[in-house]
């Protein structure tokens, strides 16, 4: 199995960043939540409440948005460009993506792109309430095992050291950068 890291490795940017930048501009009612926002993001920034937190308060917008799945339907629409190629082109059947993004983001990518395994951050889609911890560094290797036990990974990609845990129990593992696939340096 080979195993993938899915915003700025297969996803050209950070979809959750595209994604609220997206819904606050196409429903200003959105902007009511951005004093809590900036509020929180200063306390994370602090080091006062930890990342899970701060995206729990970011995410608690989506409570303004009416219909999340036709909005969710329309930014992947206008968003799938951002999926690159080199990864279409050797994509396989039984591909994992592992995100620290909204599972109900990275699933509507997974669904256009026919991949079957999909392991995110569990946030609910209605409240932006998390069910966990962000699925963030070692914890991609807790949830990895929790599913697939101690099956080894074929090749991992990710464009960040933060994956370094994932990198390590994989046979051979890729760095991405700009699109571009490098060794990965231990």
């Amino acid at each position: 199995m080979n195993v993938y890291d899915f915003d700025k490795t297969i996803y050209k940017d950070d979809s959750t960043r595209d994604f609220v930048f997206y819904t606050f501009f196409k429903y200003p009612k959105c902007f009511l939540s951005l004093p809590k926002i900036i509020f929180f993001g200063v306390l994370f920034g602090l080091k006062v409440i930890d990342k899970t937190n701060f995206k729990e308060k970011l995410f608690s917008y989506l409570k303004n948005l009416d219909n999340i799945d036709n909005i969710l339907d329309e930014f992947v629409e206008l968003h799938y460009y951002k999926v690159q190629n080199w990864y279409l082109l050797q994509q396989k059947d039984d591909d994992l993506i592992i995100s620290a993004s909204p599972f109900f983001l990275v699933k509507k990518f997974c669904d256009k792109m026919n991949v079957k395994n999909l392991i995110a951050s569990n946030v609910d889609k209605y409240t932006g309430i998390y069910d966990g911890l962000n699925c963030y560094g070692y914890e991609k290797v807790l949830r990895y095992k929790s599913v697939y036990n101690n099956a080894r990974i074929e090749e991992f990609y990710s464009d960040s050291y933060s994956d370094t845990p994932l990198a390590q129990i994989a046979n051979k593992a890729y760095l991405v950068t700009n699109g571009k696939l490098s060794d990965w340096k231990f």
